[in-house]
């Protein structure tokens, strides 16, 4: 089995087991606290034991972006540079939509004894207890347990959007003036205040600034938080 069958196989494998009972935060940070369970590797059947590994994805605020935006992101492979120079032909540069960030930490990676039906109600009684409604239950391949965790954000952030565009529509966010989001400038008022309140350093809103291209109309405010 070639790397692309592996991948295949383990995409098509994996379930998620219990999903969180809330949706990703339109106006906040999210911590999703995740359980992977697998067979191990090691077995060559229907094994006793069960690998369970903990850790907890934090979905950042999400952002509105446009494309014009995103084709000023640094980070992406020349792949990627080109998907996002057709959509700003398929859309134009302002079309309005939100772009999701994540990180992972991973926890601890345990053997458990009990098949994964049996290990799982544990884990699912142990939730219910501290009634966690933002945890997840996750079955995946064992090597591949990451590929998992992978698929598992992708529908939830898939799930979530819907309801967080419609939030945000709600609050005058999605207009765009000039090119630019109403929320977008919302998001660069806020990283003014937490620069000012020394939370950020002058580059993380100095690039923002740039990649919409209003460093120049800003400037003068930004240079100000400078002065005595």
């Amino acid at each position: 089995m070639n790397e692309e069958e592996k991948l295949s196989q383990a995409i098509g494998s994996t379930t998620v087991l219990r999903r969180p009972k809330q949706a990703l935060s339109t106006f906040g940070a999210t911590t999703i606290n995740y359980y992977v369970l697998s067979s191990p590797a090691y077995a060559e059947s229907e094994s006793c034991e069960t690998v369970v590994r903990t850790g907890r994805v934090i979905a950042n605020k999400p952002h509105i972006v446009t494309p014009y935006y995103l084709s000023r992101l640094d980070g992406f492979s020349d792949e990627a540079q080109r998907y996002m120079r057709k959509l700003l032909e398929m859309y134009g540069p302002d079309v309005p939509g939100i772009y999701y960030t994540y990180s992972n930490e991973h926890g601890s990676t345990d053997v458990m004894p009990g098949s994964i039906e049996d290990v799982l109600a544990k884990i699912n009684a142990e939730i219910d207890e501290r009634k966690d409604f933002l945890a997840a239950v996750i079955r995946g391949e064992d090597t591949l347990w990451d590929v998992a965790l992978m698929k598992f954000i992708f529908e939830i952030t898939k799930t979530s959007s819907n309801w967080n565009i419609t939030e945000l529509r709600s609050h005058g966010l999605f207009g765009v003036v000039d090119g630019v989001p109403a929320g977008a400038r919302a998001n660069i008022d806020d990283l003014f205040l937490r620069l000012k309140d020394g939370a950020i350093e002058p580059l993380e809103l100095q690039i923002e600034l740039e990649r919409w291209g209003l460093f120049e109309e800003y400037q003068d405010r930004f240079f100000a938080t400078f002065r005595p």
